[in-house]
């Protein structure tokens, strides 16, 4: 049960705080008022600014028309399912989002990775833990250090072009909407052409701690890069499953199907 602070009034849905506008900018699409408010009052007292919507169709048209810098999504709202907002959310921006929810069960944060999610918070939390993982998650999106043997600023193939000063990726021409860990998975595969890389591996080169991870979670986001990937090019699959191994990026790919 999340205990609510008393030093300060509720919000009502649709209200922002500017209390120090220079801070990052959280939207929090929660249907609960009163998780919402210990949200709000955390969030704020860390120095961010924050604006709340109960509804998803409110959320979605507030990060439509303002930036945002990270996305706190309850999966049980009463319009549309979060899942399903997410999914939509990612067809135009690739905002980080983190998913708070009442379910427990493995599956569902495996949905929940796999469409796209940065991180997943099983209720009842800690307002202050929600606090600190925004903080983590912007850190890790804004600041990651070049890995070792990191691809140059420029690093361009016949397929890809690797920008990572930018931190993007280009593919046959057309810049890709990746989440953080697609981002981390995809770049180390392009560091490595035509080698082999363990699901370990590409743990290492995703995640600050890989044994906090699933084990199917390298499977589930390189499901996601597969997918944005064949929406540009439906019949080619660069990326190589090595059954019990891992996996590889052709970058011949072009020319075997084409």
């Amino acid at each position: 049960m999340i205990a609510l602070p008393l030093q300060k009034p509720p919000q009502s849905a649709g209200q922002s705080s500017k209390e120090q506008p220079m801070g990052d900018r959280i939207l929090i699409i929660e249907d609960e008022p009163a998780i919402a408010d210990a949200l709000l009052y955390a969030l704020a007292t860390e120095g961010f600014e924050t604006h709340w919507c109960a509804l998803a169709r409110d959320g979605m048209s507030w990060l439509r028309e303002n930036p945002v810098d990270l996305l706190v999504l309850d999966v049980g709202l009463p319009d549309e399912s979060g899942f399903e907002l997410c999914r939509r959310i990612r067809q135009f921006s690739a905002v980080p989002i983190m998913f708070l929810t009442a379910r427990k069960e493995e599956v569902d944060r495996i949905v929940g990775l796999e469409i796209g999610a940065d991180d997943y918070v099983v209720k009842p939390f800690s307002p202050r833990e929600i606090s600190a993982r925004v903080r983590a998650i912007l850190r890790r999106t804004r600041s990651d250090p070049p890995q070792p043997g990191s691809a140059p600023t420029s690093d361009e193939t016949p397929l890809f072009l690797h920008d990572s000063e930018r931190r993007r990726i280009r593919y046959q021409q057309q810049w890709l909407e990746l989440t953080r860990y697609e981002y981390l998975i995809l770049s180390a595969l392009l560091r490595h052409p035509e080698h082999v890389l363990s699901r370990d591996q590409l743990m290492d080169a995703a995640w600050d701690d890989p044994s906090a991870s699933l084990d199917r979670a390298v499977d589930t986001h390189i499901k996601g890069i597969r997918t944005k990937l064949k929406r540009i090019t439906p019949t080619l699959d660069p990326i190589i499953t090595h059954r019990g191994l891992g996996y590889s990026i052709d970058m011949r790919a072009a020319e075997t199907q084409s």
